[in-house]
């Protein structure tokens, strides 16, 4: 059982964008934040459902392909399921859909608590409000020897790595500048020490590198 994290940061380390707008929720720089993945075959199928063999394949798609595999439990923070969109709304089910691309047991943690919610395709949020070893102890209980994800968004991440609690972590840093959101890397000073550290370029320009403790 592995404690892995995949997240996509911008050249200056930023895991958000910080242009939203009511009409472009997650705001512009996102697509190019994000785009080399979502254009890979493996998010087309797994996310968008469309199995025509579209997108793109190569290091940008094994690294999509590795994103999904083996993981029997999810980690994610508040923003990334979704809450701040409708916090006050107990009906509300986040953003990912009827089928979220999980399959998993998903802990969401979050401030406010509420009852779990049992989505199609084998996604089950829970919503705890409990410190990142706590959601850690519990996400390995139900993960069945599989690798436990913690998914973001970066502050969330950035907790976990200052606790010591994860085993690898990859970033596919994108090339384009955003100049302001949440930085990964502050207060994380020495990361690399101890952990073996691989970098590969893909041709879309993003950058993966991977620390392995």
């Amino acid at each position: 059982m592995v404690v892995r994290v995949d997240l996509m940061i911008s050249l200056d380390g930023f895991a958000t964008t910080t242009d939203q707008t009511p009409e472009v929720p997650f705001g512009e720089d996102w697509s190019r934040l994000v785009g080399s993945y979502v254009a890979t075959r493996t998010f087309r199928e797994r996310v968008f459902k469309d199995t025509s063999g579209a997108g793109t394949t190569g290091i940008d798609d094994d690294y999509a392909k590795a994103y999904f595999e083996n993981v029997g439990a999810e980690i994610m923070g508040a923003g990334m399921f979704g809450l701040h969109n409708f916090p006050d709304d107990p009906d509300w089910r986040g953003w990912w859909g009827d089928e979220p691309p999980f399959r998993c047991p998903v802990f969401v943690l979050t401030h406010k608590p509420r009852p779990s919610l049992e989505m199609a395709g084998g996604t089950i949020f829970h919503f705890l409000a409990t410190t990142p070893a706590d959601a850690l102890q519990r996400a390995v209980s139900v993960a069945g020897g599989k690798d436990v994800r913690v998914g973001g968004g970066a502050t969330v991440v950035r907790d976990f790595l200052k606790a010591g609690l994860v085993d690898r972590l990859h970033v596919a840093i994108a090339p384009i500048l955003l100049g302001r959101g949440i930085r990964l890397w502050d207060d994380l000073r020495g990361l690399e020490a101890g952990c073996t550290v691989k970098s590969e370029t893909a041709p879309s320009g993003t950058i993966h590198l991977t620390f392995q403790r």
